[in-house]
């Protein structure tokens, strides 16, 4: 298949696609949405610093609050510019990851169509309360995909966060984490140096991640 749309042309590199999926709702106003800020910034200066994540990695960004929004589309980390997310309204949780499921599976299909390969996608999503709307769906669709190898569903709570619902959300294999304190720096680093692991092996390649040091499992 030949290759079409110019992104892949002039970097036909492998991709590494990860949507941040995030919690912009009201209880995160203030120092934990300016942390969040802050840490998008560090991944995108970290992932800057390794060659093949720069061409490799892929970032989307889907916010929940007042509204689900799609931030900012896939682009490779030098396309990438960290926003400034603002917080405000409610926890629209289930129709956010049917969101960015659908806009991944998307993607993923793009990449069919230009003859790129792509490592397993990855979905952050990080969030400090409980979702106020239908949830159930997206949590099946959830589990199902991480069964069928199509995606890997990471989910970081920050204090406040309903652990019970995360833990019927998040797929059995991978409990929920909850976050030291507001430390979303060190949970970006975290995200960058295992992209540029992923992105240094070959596609369907087992890779051991880095040790997690912001955040523990709750039980």
């Amino acid at each position: 298949m030949s290759i079409g749309l110019p992104e892949f042309v002039e970097n036909p590199e492998n991709r590494c696609p990860v949507v941040l999926l995030v919690d912009t709702s009201g209880s995160m106003s203030g120092q934990p949405i300016q942390e969040l800020n802050r840490g998008l910034a560090a991944f995108k200066e970290d992932v800057l610093k390794d060659a093949q994540a720069s061409l490799s990695v892929e970032v989307a960004i889907v916010t929940f609050g007042s509204v689900v929004r799609l931030i900012q589309d896939f682009v490779t980390i030098d396309q990438f510019i960290a926003p400034r997310l603002e917080a405000d309204g409610v926890t629209p949780m289930g129709k956010a990851i049917e969101y960015a499921l659908d806009l991944l599976e998307n993607r993923k299909q793009t990449y069919k169509d230009n003859g790129v390969l792509y490592y397993r996608p990855w979905v952050f999503l990080i969030t400090d309360g409980a979702p106020t709307d239908f949830w159930e769906g997206a949590a099946q669709r959830v589990r199902e995909a991480e069964e069928s190898s199509r995606l890997s569903f990471f989910t970081v709570a920050v204090q406040g966060a309903d652990m019970n619902k995360l833990r019927q959300i998040a797929p059995p294999q991978r409990s929920p984490m909850m976050l030291n304190g507001l430390d979303f720096r060190s949970l970006f680093i975290w995200l960058s140096s295992s992209m540029k692991r992923v992105s240094s092996g070959k596609v369907g390649e087992v890779v051991a991640l880095p040790p997690v040091g912001w955040g523990q499992i709750t039980t």
